[in-house]
């Protein structure tokens, strides 16, 4: 490890070595007979500023290699990059967990959990590690200093639909994301939800399948879980979960559709992890469904089955009570107020400080969910409450990035959640079901329209309105009275878009135009002081096919929509794909691309700390950017920048500042490729530097 320390780590090499064939999949199981079959994960926990502590985990998944010899994982730490005074390298062991085990017919397998606690210094430190004496060059992380904000990615929907044809995406964008980390040296990687996609529990559990397609519903609901039955479910997550998470090996339901993600295994050794989790962790539509059929015993057992292995390869913790200290204490972890009605446990909700001035709120929006309440007020309660002692502490926290699986700020569906409810579809819903028509038209597990289950997840839902514009609004109370600039991270919908909620700009009236000008203005040239201002950055899929053009046009036609949150709040969303991958301008869906994407949200210090980034912008602090696409010019890439004073709500422009961010969605140019190259679309987002004790949210609807 320590031979050539300073080494020239380049991903270039995984193309042919270990990306293959993307779009193929062998026979069978990968899982070898004996070794370490999934592994190393690595976990970020949290970052202790007062004790100046660097805090994660380590998960190796073992089979049959008994549970008294657990892998050795040593480790050298030292400066990411040649100092004038001669570098001092330290090594260690990480000390070693048997935290679980587990079995699959006559195969045992180990979970091992290694700790991580490291010091922060005043540089950026380099940690290589070995396990049992072997190294690879992806064996590495990187600690920022003590004073210096994380590099982060944001992703979502890692894995294909079941019957996705797959043949035509030979590239893969985990791929981009390591060659871009050599470079920039990200911290932490969040998974927005639907990390794995169990959803062929369906298909691959025979006892699961046996039920789905069981007709008769009275029989179907009334269905208990046996013995043997709670087996096969366990066996599936945890088979599912060491092909996906170990080998990146997937099958769906045709023989088109499959995949060999190679690149993911490796980013996950690579870059810590912190996750939440989403439906298709689950199965597709956990949670919204009727309230009968999410009882039912088959059911609800696959949401408890599904949540044990999340906890287990998502969050190295055992819950099964012999592992509390770890489940339920760790000081990241924002528990719920009471279990979830389905799953039966806690939600876990968490936040920890990404560097010293940028805190990470996951929120947990599945473990409670239910058709109706997606959180319940309580934890809601429990929430702010943590983020209020967490503001309290030192140093000031400029932003807080908050992780909803789902899209807060998204075009409304609200007709098409009417006509797929209506009883006038009854007599085509049981044609379907029946098989005669439609087959395609409903689902198999309680007969509602197939999309239905994907419309009542969302924050806009007539289900939810009233819940959204809570927690929105509670959100923007928070922001204002704390200085905080808030931005949300979202996913599922296998599409990028920037959402935006903003201060109103004011109609002219008969008198006083001056002044309304003149306060509009300052709106639109002065972002920094809006405490209205938060972007929610969607950013899906990582792996998922996108939707045919004709749904981001359609989503554009809704999304160009100004809404009104309340009487002092406008909602839209942001321009920022006006221009193509190709180069070509105008897209008529300039708020929507619907093509393969991952983000990264990266502090503008860092930035200019960069030698990669300073060679690829021409930027300068307190430059007024247009968010959009950055277009090569003379072998430089550059934003398209503005005057203040000619800054307009069609053209509206943010400043690059000292203690901003920079959001980037990074979007595929051609899935058929095996470069598998990215795009990048940019928007700087500024601190808040005013503060307002109360906000007036007048005018707000579905609040009583």
């Amino acid at each position: 490890m320590n031979e050539s320390w300073f080494d020239d780590w380049d991903a270039n090499y995984l193309n042919d070595a270990l990306i293959g064939e993307c779009n193929k999949a062998i026979e069978g199981s990968p899982i070898e007979a004996s070794g370490i079959v999934c592994g190393p994960i690595l976990r970020l926990i949290s970052v202790d500023y007062k004790r100046l502590l660097y805090i994660g985990s380590i998960l190796l998944v073992t089979k049959n290699l008994g549970p008294s010899s657990p892998p050795t994982i040593r480790y050298l730490i030292g400066p990411s990059k040649k100092r004038t005074s001669e570098h001092d390298l330290k090594s260690g062991n990480f000390g070693s967990k048997l935290f679980y085990t587990d079995e699959l017919l006559a195969d045992e397998f180990h979970f091992f959990r290694y700790s991580i606690e490291l010091p922060l210094v005043t540089y950026e430190q380099m940690v290589k590690y070995e396990i049992d004496g072997k190294f690879q060059p992806q064996y590495r992380f990187f600690i920022p200093a003590d004073n210096t904000n994380f590099n982060s990615i944001a992703y979502s929907c890692n894995g294909f639909s079941l019957s996705v044809n797959t043949t035509t995406f030979k590239g893969s964008l985990w791929y981009d994301i390591l060659r871009k980390h050599t470079k920039i040296h990200y911290n932490v990687m969040l998974g927005g939800g639907d990390q794995i996609y169990s959803d062929s529990i369906k298909l691959y559990s025979a006892k699961v399948k046996k039920w789905a397609e069981t007709k008769d519903l009275v029989k179907k609901y009334s269905m208990k879980v046996t013995p043997d039955v709670q087996l096969e479910i366990y066996n599936f997550y945890l088979q599912e979960y060491i092909e996906w998470f170990g080998y990146g090996h997937w099958h769906g339901s045709t023989p088109e559709s499959m995949t060999t993600q190679r690149c993911f295994p490796i980013a996950m050794c690579t870059i810590p992890s912190i996750n939440i989790w989403d439906d298709h962790d689950i199965i597709d539509g956990f949670g919204s469904y009727n309230d009968t059929f999410m009882k039912t015993d088959i059911f609800s057992s696959i949401g408890k089955a599904a949540y044990k292995y999340y906890m287990l390869f998502q969050h190295h913790s055992n819950m099964d009570g012999s592992d509390d200290e770890h489940y339920l204490q760790n000081s990241n972890w924002i528990l719920g107020h009471k279990p979830g009605v389905y799953i039966g446990e806690k939600s876990h909700s968490l936040f920890t400080r990404l560097g010293p001035n940028i805190g990470l709120l996951g929120l947990d929006c599945r473990t409670e969910r239910k058709r109706k309440e997606i959180v319940s007020p309580e934890t809601y309660d429990t929430v702010f409450y943590r983020l209020t002692e967490e503001i309290a502490r030192q140093p000031k926290l400029d932003h807080l990035l908050v992780m909803l699986g789902v899209p807060i700020a998204y075009p409304r569906m609200v007709w098409l959640e009417w006509m797929f409810s209506s009883p006038l579809l009854a007599p085509l819903k049981w044609l379907s079901k029946k098989g005669i028509i439609a087959r395609g038209l409903v689902n198999e597990f309680n007969g509602e329209v197939e999309l239905l289950d994907d419309l009542d997840d969302h924050w806009c839902a007539r289900h939810h309105k009233r819940e959204r514009n809570y927690l929105m609004a509670r959100l923007q109370d928070f922001s204002a009275r704390h200085g905080v600039r808030i931005s949300i991270l979202s996913g599922d919908v296998h599409l990028a878009s920037v959402g935006r909620f903003t201060a109103k700009l004011h109609r002219r009236h008969l008198f006083g135009n001056k002044r309304i000008e003149e306060e509009n203005k300052k709106v639109l040239s002065e972002p920094e002081n809006d405490v209205r201002l938060m972007f929610n950055i969607i950013s899906s899929a990582v792996v998922n096919t996108p939707p045919p053009d004709g749904m981001a046009r359609f989503l554009q036609a809704r999304g160009t929509k100004v809404h009104h949150f309340d009487y002092e709040t406008e909602e839209d969303c942001v321009a920022i794909f006006r221009t193509d991958v190709d180069g070509v301008l105008n897209r008529k869906a300039s708020c929507f691309s619907n093509r393969r994407n991952w983000s990264d949200i990266i502090p503008v210090e860092n930035v200019f700390n960069n030698e990669y980034l300073q060679s690829k912008l021409n930027l300068n602090i307190n430059d007024y950017i247009l968010p959009g696409i950055i277009d090569e010019v003379k072998g430089k890439a550059v934003l398209k920048k503005e005057s203040k004073s000619e800054i307009t709500k069609k053209n509206q422009a943010y400043p690059v500042t000292k203690r901003g961010i920079f959001a980037t969605i990074h979007v595929e140019k051609n899935c058929e490729n095996k470069s598998s190259d990215t795009v990048p679309y940019m928007l700087p987002i500024p601190e808040l530097r005013e503060y307002k004790k109360k906000l007036s949210h007048y005018g707000m609807k579905h609040l009583e």
